[in-house]
């Protein structure tokens, strides 16, 4: 468990836990959370112990209810102090995580909070959860990748809804267009999170991180690239330990014992 202002980072059980904690400012993203996102981060990055990360907001009300507005827009301009938002670059370190992300989302998520919950790989929401973007209500637009993400994540038409409409759009809409994986009755998103996590630890570590590199390189590319990219990292599992542990267990009938080397 280490100490932050605005998150809790905790690991157990080769899972870290990253907890956004401003439950009285809705878990709004401000500049301390981004510096200790960053560092939390990098401390998953950089712990090969950990197999799978899983991110939930503090309290009842929000997963992330977006930025820090009386941060973000006040003195000295608006201009300079979204700037600060880029000085680390925390999205971009979001998606250079080996280990599968995974949003565990309640109650409102917006601006911010779908940006963080996009750069995960996998959504799971409870009934009561709301997503929206509303920066252009404000005269600005999503700068920390929600352009981006969200068109890659649920198609072009339905992500400019979203982002020009700023409507709210509710749990079973979200999962109908694919911006979610699951949803959940309130209270079961944590342990629906943990589950998925599990199943996933119980998968060969190396094949479970090539996986998600071939698919997020990937779908930047042709598939003709796609294609040598899954190659490219195929090759080098068929010498490990984890493929000869898969395969003989497999022949014996029982649950394979991976190390992950």
């Amino acid at each position: 468990l280490s100490t932050f202002d605005t998150i809790i980072f905790e690991k157990k059980d080769k899972i870290a836990y990253v907890t956004l904690n401003r439950p009285q400012a809705l878990n709004a993203y401000n500049t301390r959370m981004r510096d200790e996102l960053y560092q939390a981060l990098g401390a998953i990055k950089d712990d090969d112990e950990i197999q799978v990360a899983i991110f939930k907001g503090a309290g009842d009300k929000a997963f992330c209810a977006g930025a820090d507005i009386t941060e973000f827009l006040s003195a000295p301009s608006a201009t300079v102090a979204r700037q600060v938002r880029f000085e680390r670059d925390v999205w971009g370190l979001f998606l250079s995580i080996p280990q599968p992300l995974i949003a565990a989302i309640h109650g409102f998520c917006l601006g911010s909070g779908i940006e963080i919950a996009l750069c995960c790989d996998m959504r799971i929401c409870s009934e009561d959860a709301r997503f929206g973007l509303p920066e252009v209500g404000l005269g600005i637009i999503p700068a920390a990748g929600g352009t981006q993400t969200l068109p890659r994540t649920i198609g072009r038409g339905k992500a400019l809804e979203m982002l020009l409409s700023g409507n709210l759009m509710e749990a079973e809409e979200a999962y109908r267009i694919g911006l979610v994986n699951r949803v959940v009755p309130k209270g079961e998103v944590i342990p629906a999170a943990e589950q998925l996590a599990r199943k996933i630890m119980e998968q060969a570590p190396l094949a479970v991180r090539a996986a998600k590199q071939a698919v997020n390189r990937g779908l930047d590319m042709t598939l003709e690239q796609g294609l040598a990219l899954e190659r490219e990292l195929a090759m080098p599992l068929m010498f490990s330990e984890d493929t000869r542990e898969g395969l003989k267990a497999f022949k014996e009938g029982r649950k394979p014992e991976f190390g992950g080397k």
